[in-house]
């Protein structure tokens, strides 16, 4: 059995799979995910898990350099925008419209679904280097 923090399987595997600048986004419930994109579907009931339990969980796994983050956090839900920034400090903060967000889905390497249901608890990262 895997000793690391990440145990679920196709987390894990697509973590594993990640390169530099790749990206890799975690969502709240209700984000809609392109057709496509892989689905990571943790979502057990009502904030169960939570955006940011599962944000720090891959976080132990995953060198992040950068976030992109809707720019309707800051005033819709700043409360999450500062646990995410007490999770990632140092690491540079791109926000966009939320509709481009979305968009930008389509790109990444897998979608992981939470139970989350406070608005704009959606992040991108873009993974970093570990040398």
């Amino acid at each position: 059995m895997k000793k690391t923090t990440v145990i679920n399987s196709e987390l894990s595997t697509v973590i594993a799979g990640m390169g530099h600048m790749d990206w890799l986004s975690i969502g709240d419930a209700g984000m809609p995910v392109p057709l496509g994109t892989k689905k990571i579907d943790l979502a057990v009931t009502k904030d169960l898990p939570r955006f940011i339990d599962v944000l720090e969980n891959v976080l132990s796994e995953l060198a992040v350099q950068k976030i992109y983050l809707a720019e309707e956090i800051k005033t819709v839900n700043p409360k999450q925008l500062t646990a995410i920034k007490a999770l990632l400090p140092d690491i540079e903060i791109v926000f966009l419209p939320h509709v481009e967000l979305k968009r930008d889905l389509a790109q990444t390497h897998a979608f992981v679904r939470t139970g989350e249901m406070s608005a704009y608890s959606n992040i991108i990262l873009e993974s970093g280097v570990t040398f």
